[in-house]
């Protein structure tokens, strides 16, 4: 056979992959484990010892807006179906750009900036000519982006530990978030996804700098050396020990939100110093909590009545951790030990250091709480043989197919809808006795057909194996089309790459936020550069496009390793063992090989060489579909209004072409068929869940005071706010106490009239 014929081959078998794959059947989140805390609640030394308790003191922290330095919670972005639906000053103008000019655009509707009151027609943030065809000219784009107000900021000088909802803090004016110099508040750079189902998230954040191992102290896991929690370890003793929990990025993205001077803080508070403002009080000080609250009320917690609502909790937070965390991380009462606040003032106790580890933990467990499991998509009678929900309406049904065969289900893959659940749909996809998920009526049992058993409904096509990969190889319009990813994080052009790095930013330590970045340094024998150790656990052999390849000749393709001078199998470097756990579960047995150090240093050291290319420029987490109807706006930088736009962009194939775009992002058959389109919005329908809708339980909540823009408009404000006069005179929204039974009126999309 001629070279040029083999060569056209190889290639052809994983254009083909990538061409036929459909990825798996959305499918029951009913019974799906959410991913495993080892150490937690359970073992013979468990860090909670009372889970009831610890996750009434999570929904205590997530909705008081005391933990805030100026009344923000962090229930104050998250209140609307677990997202945020505030439309007044609510743009930020692209301060994550590499070289941002930090200024406001003018949107569509001639308006914009600071304390602008958002409408229909300043979306979506960037059109063409016709909306369905990208070949029609791009009309109109911005940097700018819609998210969430947070807070004024300014310079922590010290707190109350019993009154008052502000922190002590030194505010002027943002040099950014004003109108005519009247500061108002700043607002983040990317919208804020809805925490509902996040538990199942690997990584938090959009760009997953909110680590799936959580610290203790901060968000960066195992990449911060010096994070820890004191440890009580005998009578006389106390150790800052290093703290290693999996799965819980929740906790992460915790204590990040809560350090943020956009989100919720001033500058120079630690998470101790909130934890000094809080101890002493009552939960929820000034926020009324209805009687029937699914978790305070079981727990007789609550000051209410069914007559009166009243705020606050029979007990203060202090109680509340001793009853919850086990005594050693709480027992120790000297001073001296555990550091001072950076401004000043007397030294932290043993329960003010370790807050950042009771904050994280306690959200990471209410937040666990929040699984919308109940969606048409749920409970639909499903057909025995393909698994497929034969009971939806003929249009759902339909849409379900355009949904597939628009390739949608590659990145939305799984029950919760996202690949971005790598633990859970790893576990679902595994064999195990007596394990099954689904409704009662349509139960289904763990393993590799539990996503559908056709060819084109396999688990596979999306990545998804018994054996979580936390770094995938895939086709992206790279010049050599095959580039290293993080699995669950996508490149869809959104937006102009240049404007956000996305996954392509760095850490504070200066490390890359990609996971793949660190596996290239891993492949070139660099150790010390990988910090994340679920890189050291690549299986190559489930790539969906091989890195080094076993073709059984000698041929240098450009894209692939296939000299057998410069690949070894993969796992040969730690020996037998991993060896065998690594060729196992292969997208095919010849992927099973990774290149030598000198041959990996070699392409790295080579511009021309693409065989270690990375996608992680703008990069972006993909989210779960699941009440995608009430969470809008839609996409990182909430640059869409409705689901009809966000439609538009898959249809016409994205808005900015790039090199680390997916390749399944082409023009799709709904361009052409306003059929087609009309049934795929249907179909995400089914994903809502009516408790999330009418917030029942376990989505209930306390009573929320959530900053609503300030008074004025975009051209004008009204100085002389309370906590500076320099400051912007404010709107609230009061967020009325719901119980468990839920709410009158349902819960509308984003901009319903």
């Amino acid at each position: 056979m001629k070279l040029s014929v083999i060569f056209l081959s190889a290639c052809c078998a994983v254009i083909s992959q990538a061409g036929l794959a459909h990825g798996p059947l959305p499918v029951p989140l009913i019974g799906v484990p959410t991913p495993p805390v080892p150490g937690l609640t359970d073992g013979a030394d468990p860090i909670v010892v009372n889970k009831d308790m610890a996750i009434a003191l999570g929904k205590a922290l997530f909705w008081d807006v005391n933990v805030g330095s100026d009344g923000m919670a962090c229930a104050s972005c998250h209140f609307h179906a677990g997202a945020d639906n505030r439309v007044k000053n609510q743009i930020n103008p692209g301060t994550l750009n590499p070289h941002p000019d930090n200024q406001f655009d003018i949107l569509p509707s001639g308006n914009g900036g600071p304390n602008h009151a958002l409408s229909a027609d300043d979306f979506p943030l960037v059109r063409y000519a016709n909306p369905f065809d990208k070949a029609s000219g791009r009309t109109f784009a911005t940097d700018d982006a819609v998210a969430s107000s947070g807070t004024f900021s300014g310079q922590f000088t010290g707190v109350s530990q019993f009154t008052g909802s502000n922190d002590n803090c030194q505010r002027s004016a943002d040099p950014v978030f004003n109108v005519n110099a009247v500061g108002t508040r700043r607002v983040e750079p990317r919208n804020a996804p809805s925490v509902i189902n996040a538990v199942f998230n690997h990584r938090s954040f959009w760009d997953g700098r909110g680590n799936n191992v959580f610290n203790g102290s901060n968000n960066w896991g195992d990449r911060d050396p010096n994070a820890g929690v004191w440890v009580q370890v005998n009578r006389r003793t106390v150790q800052k020990q290093a703290l290693h929990l999996e799965n819980s990025a929740l906790a992460s993205q915790a204590v990040a939100t809560a350090l943020s001077q956009l989100e919720m803080t001033c500058a120079n508070r630690s998470i101790a110093d909130i934890g000094r403002k809080l101890l002493a009080r009552p939960p929820l000080q000034y926020q009324k909590i209805d009687y029937t609250d699914s978790v305070f009320g079981t727990l007789n917690l609550t000051n209410s009545t069914e007559a009166s609502q009243k705020p606050g909790l029979k007990t203060t937070y202090k109680d509340m951790i001793r009853a919850a965390f086990a005594s050693k991380f709480w027992s120790n009462t000297t001073r001296g030990t555990f550091g001072s606040p950076a401004v000043g003032g007397l030294a932290y106790t043993q329960m003010e250091a370790n807050f950042p580890m009771f904050f994280g933990l306690a959200i990471q467990m209410y937040e666990s709480t929040l699984v919308s499991d109940q969606a048409p998509i749920d409970t639909a009678v499903r057909d025995p043989d393909t698994y497929k929900p034969v009971s939806l309406t003929d249009s759902e049904r339909r849409g379900m197919e355009v949904f597939t065969e628009s390739h949608c289900n590659i990145c939305h893959a799984g029950p919760v809808m996202t690949v971005n659940a790598i633990v859970s749909n790893s576990l679902l996809v595994t064999p195990t006795p007596n394990a099954f998920f689904g409704p009662e009526h349509s139960l289904r049992a763990f393993g590799p057909e539990a996503m559908g058993k056709n060819l084109i409904d396999m688990a596979k096509d999306a990545g998804i194996t018994e054996t979580p990969n936390v770094v995938m190889r895939d086709v992206t319009r790279n010049p050599s089309g095959q580039k290293l990813i993080d699995f669950g994080f996508f490149n869809t052009g959104v937006g102009d790459p240049n404007a956000d790095p996305g996954l392509g930013g760095h850490d504070d330590f200066g490390k890359p936020l990609s996971y793949s970045a660190q596996y290239v340094q891993y492949l070139m024998g660099n150790d010390s550069e990988v910090k994340d150790q679920a890189v050291k656990h690549i299986h190559s052999c489930q790539f969906l496009s091989p890195l080094a390849w076993d073709l059984g000749f000698d041929f240098n393709f450009p894209a692939f390793f296939t000299l057998s001078a410069d690949r070894q199998v993969d796992g040969s470097r730690e020996g037998a063992a991993e060896i065998a756990l690594r060729s196992v579960n292969c997208q095919d047995p010849a992927y099973a090989f990774i290149p030598t150090v000198e041959a990996a240093v070699a392409a790295f050291n080579n511009p021309n060489d693409q065989k270690l290319a990375i996608g992680a420029k703008a990069a972006f987490k993909i989210p779960t579909l699941r009440n995608i109807e009430l969470t809008g706006p839609y996409m990182h930088n909430g640059s869409m209004a409705t689901l009809e736009q966000v439609i538009e962009f898959y249809a016409r194939g994205g808005n900015f072409d790039n090199s680390n775009q997916s390749d399944f992002l082409t023009r799709t058959p709904m361009s052409s068929d306003p059929q087609k389109r009309a049934d795929l919005l249907a179909f995400l329908k089914t994903f809502t869940d009516d408790r999330v809708r009418y917030e029942q339980a376990p989505f209930d909540h306390p009573e929320l005071i959530v900053p609503n823009g300030h008074d004025g408009d975009d051209q004008f404000v009204q100085s002389g706010h309370p906590l500076a006069a320099g400051l912007a005179k404010e709107s609230v929204l009061v967020v009325p106490a719901v119980g468990a039974s839920g709410r009158a009126a349902p819960v509308e999309p984003f901009l319903a009239p």
